[in-house]
């Protein structure tokens, strides 16, 4: 069922507290203030039956011009409003600024009701309804109806009434399957109960039992009970007017302005990129660094506007701008905001989100047609599109992206699959639906594979790149996105990983001119000291510290040519392979041999015939048994 939120909206004393208890028999006025002065304050909070058996929230604003910012917090989430007008008066300044507000916010179906008609003649209700019809004339407004009413009499109720039911049958049904959000309108404890929050939830769905995160603090506490229109539900979902009873939090973490939300979607950010619009009313241009008093939801915070793409704007004038705040806010793609001067205090416009976390733009850069454009009327697929290239390496999970393109959860994943089957966005992570901007991804591909060829230009002797050393060239790399790049690129056979060795298929440790003439100086020693080697750094020494020993051994050693046998000690295959096959002849004919007739085989000292009998056993050539050694193998050769 389409749940509705009705919201009164008018000049202060023109009878919309009256009209909503004439309607509801709820006096919405519940402050000793507001009793004492006859003015609504606060927002008042009622509800309707009708006939059809759907129920209507009510949200009384106040209409007073000092509580116009409670106006606002109270018209976020309205879905008809009441434009309330009194006859005796007629269209007043904050009947002006009311509609102004109704119309920055989005609201687009409304009726009028023209109050206390009980105080006038009918030839001056006439005159009064003429001005409100040219009053009206290019608003949202313009072909509502227009009801006289007196809520003393009761006379053009049952009209009003009739009018409202027919508007809200004719109200498309809306998905409830949205991101969580209940902005906060009221803050208070009862007894037995704790901390209570209300507020007109405006995306998703919320039940009782579950965690929430109170924004922007990220506090998280839990649904202990929910109450819509003073009955204890299940769950609420979005268009209700809902209480919500939280247990681990008290009541002065939270104010008017939070935003409740399930933990780990939405983060808390000092600026916002928006297409801003100057009202025709306000007095003259607007320039860049304005500051002004920002209000979207529940939240008033003071801000600066950024202008991107010029210096000033006209009266009546739009420019894409971003806003930034004083104090960090929570907001999503497609959010209706209301700006007001600093001082004197007066609505001089609002507009609507296009991205609620993007980072600063430099101004007069070309970045309103790149991918402002897109963001205010491109295709879902071109605005996500944009936020994917502005998410960068870290890519962005699907509930991150519905927060700033605005797109639905269930039409965002249909969208992303579509996204990667065409190679449009690259999957991270199944798991949360992490995805990368194609562009990018192929920046960071082509940057890997060129580092990896750059490495093997600067250490020609080494078999390859480490995987670990190579990650941390790249700075702060997401690890999804860098192993998927790696996977990749040796999918396509432009690069084999050995362990954790990276290479490209051409490499080869090849030592030509000076290194080459090294290797065969290397070579012939280890040849002509036969069994009885000197240490690596005898052979470092001989060279010299600048030469490359180190590194064309190790090259000397992949190919085979040098056989380590410990850290200090390097043999010649040739040299080796001999002494291998003289003692196994040793082990054929005595079945086993001791250290002693190893010494008697080779002449050796205990200097290397440790380490050869060592190897040996590594190898799995010998296996030691006490003090003797057998030959593992003795059908091998």
């Amino acid at each position: 069922m389409r749940h509705i939120i009705l919201g009164t909206a008018g000049h202060v004393d023109h009878g919309k507290t009256s009209l909503v208890k004439a309607i509801t028999g709820i006096d919405t006025d519940r402050l000793k203030e507001e009793k004492e002065r006859g003015i609504t304050i606060e927002l008042g909070f009622a509800h309707l039956d009708l006939k059809n058996g759907r129920r209507i929230g009510i949200v009384d604003v106040p209409g007073h011009e000092k509580f116009v910012k409670n106006m606002v917090a109270g018209a976020g989430g309205i879905d008809i409003v009441a434009l309330v007008i009194a006859a005796d008066e007629g269209i007043m300044p904050q009947t002006k600024e009311h509609l102004d507000i109704c119309t920055l916010l989005g609201i687009r179906h409304g009726l009028v009701a023209l109050t206390k008609t009980d105080l006038v003649e009918a030839q001056w209700l006439s005159l009064v309804t003429e001005d409100i019809k040219e009053f009206l004339k290019g608003s949202f407004l313009e072909s509502s109806p227009i009801i006289p009413l007196s809520s003393e009499t009761g006379e053009g109720i049952p009209e009003f009434l009739s009018a409202l039911e027919e508007l809200a049958s004719g109200m498309e049904e809306t998905s409830t399957s949205g991101i969580f959000r209940l902005p906060v309108d009221r803050v208070f404890t009862m007894r037995g109960f704790g901390t209570v929050v209300t507020g007109t939830l405006i995306s998703g769905k919320l039940r009782t039992g579950e965690m929430i995160e109170i924004l922007p603090g990220k506090i998280t506490a839990r649904v202990r009970g929910i109450q819509v229109h003073n009955q204890a539900v299940e769950f609420a979902e979005k268009g209700q007017r809902t209480a919500v009873n939280l247990q681990g939090v008290d009541r002065q973490s939270i104010a008017r302005g939070a935003l409740i939300a399930h933990p780990g979607i939405f983060e808390p950010t000092s600026r916002i990129d928006t297409l801003l619009r100057y009202l025709p009313c306000a007095s003259g241009k607007l320039k860049n660094r304005t500051l002004v008093r920002f209000h979207t939801g529940t939240v008033e915070t003071i801000s600066r506007l950024i202008l991107l793409d010029r210096d000033e704007i006209e009266p009546g004038e739009s420019a894409y701008a971003q806003i930034v705040f004083e104090t960090p806010g929570v907001n999503m793609a497609g959010d209706r905001f209301v700006v007001r001067s600093y001082s004197p205090i007066r609505t001089i416009g609002g507009g609507q989100i296009l991205d609620p976390l993007p980072k600063k733009h430099k101004r007069h850069s070309g970045v309103t047609d790149a991918e402002f454009e897109p963001l205010r009327k491109g295709t879902d697929a071109e605005k996500a599109a944009v936020i994917l290239e502005r998410s960068g390496t870290s890519g962005i999970p699907m509930r991150g992206l519905s927060v700033r393109t605005g797109i639905s959860p269930d039409t965002l994943d249909i969208l992303i699959k579509e996204l990667i089957l065409k190679r449009e966005a690259i999957l991270l992570d199944t798991d949360e639906m992490r995805v990368v901007s194609p562009s990018i991804y192929k920046k960071i591909r082509e940057r890997i594979f060129s580092e990896i060829k750059s490495y093997q230009d600067r250490a020609p002797l080494k078999p390859g790149i480490a995987k670990e050393e190579l990650k941390s060239a790249q700075g702060y790399l997401d690890s999804r996105l860098f192993n998927l790049v790696i996977r990749e690129l040796e999918k396509d056979g432009r690069i084999l990983v050995e362990k954790d060795i990276l290479r490209t298929p051409d490499h080869r440790m090849d030592l030509k001119g000076d290194l080459g003439e090294l290797r065969k100086k290397i070579s012939e020693i280890y040849l002509s000291s036969k069994l009885t080697p000197p240490t690596i750094r005898e052979v470092v020494e001989r060279f010299g510290k600048n030469a490359p020993v180190g590194s064309v051994m190790g090259v000397m050693q992949k190919e085979g040519v040098l056989v380590k046998i410990n850290e200090e000690l390097y043999f010649h295959r040739d040299e080796l392979e001999r002494l291998q096959q003289d003692y196994r002849g040793l082990l054929l004919r005595k079945g086993k041999s001791t250290p002693a007739d190893f010494k008697e085989l080779t002449g050796l000292s205990r200097k290397y015939i440790i380490p050869l009998l060592e190897y040996f056993d590594l190898i799995k050539f010998t296996m030691r048994v006490g003090d003797h050694r057998l030959l593992r193998d003795r059908e091998g050769k």
